[in-house]
């Protein structure tokens, strides 16, 4: 079971499936701690209500104090909207979930609708998601599991990135529950990284 620190920008969606997750059992992780970038969002309350430690950082050492005080093994980046710096310890187990089939609609200034409206814009009839290790750069880590759905021609902006959240929500657990089996050292061999 991984220990799991929980990045967050917004409302927690994915904060909200980890927990479901993990009280039905399908999560092989504990979540010791949430820090969100952006104070007073729904994220943190939610944190909060689970009974989790939660706390505000808006800066990359002031995350990295908190989690010194905490037992993590891996860093989940859960849409946390900054490019974050782990500690030396931790600087191979951060994980990042993208809403695209990297390495298409990826990299600085892709994130939420931006990619989901360079999807619409250039056609594509599938998109997905991609869980993957994050490193110094945008979106270039090693891929861990990558998750595909059919659009429509007819889909607009927001039916896209609901499709797209949907399979989030089953990709991002199962990742976690790779790691749990792998260990994190298997993903960066494989690639060569």
């Amino acid at each position: 079971m991984l220990k799991m620190a929980v990045l967050l920008s917004g409302s927690g969606r994915t904060l909200d499936n980890f927990h479901e997750r993990i009280n039905n059992g399908s999560l092989a992780g504990k979540i010791q701690v949430v820090v969100s970038n952006v104070a007073g969002v729904l994220g943190l309350s939610k944190a909060e209500q689970y009974g989790y430690p939660a706390f505000h950082a808006g800066k990359n050492d002031q995350i990295n104090e908190i989690l010194k005080d905490y037992d993590v093994d891996i860093v989940c980046l859960a849409g946390y909207l900054k490019l974050y710096t782990p500690p030396p310890e931790l600087a191979r187990a951060v994980i990042n979930i993208h809403p695209s089939l990297i390495p298409s609609f990826c990299g600085d200034g892709f994130y939420g609708h931006h990619v989901h409206e360079a999807i619409k814009s250039r056609g594509c009839t599938v998109s997905g998601c991609t869980v993957h290790f994050a490193n110094e750069n945008y979106d270039e880590g090693p891929i861990i599991l990558q998750k595909c759905v059919e659009l429509a021609y007819e889909d607009d902006i927001d039916t896209i990135a609901d499709k797209v959240f949907a399979i989030e929500c089953e990709a991002f657990p199962e990742a976690i529950n790779r790691i749990d089996e792998r260990g994190i050292d298997f993903f960066w061999k494989r690639v060569g990284m």
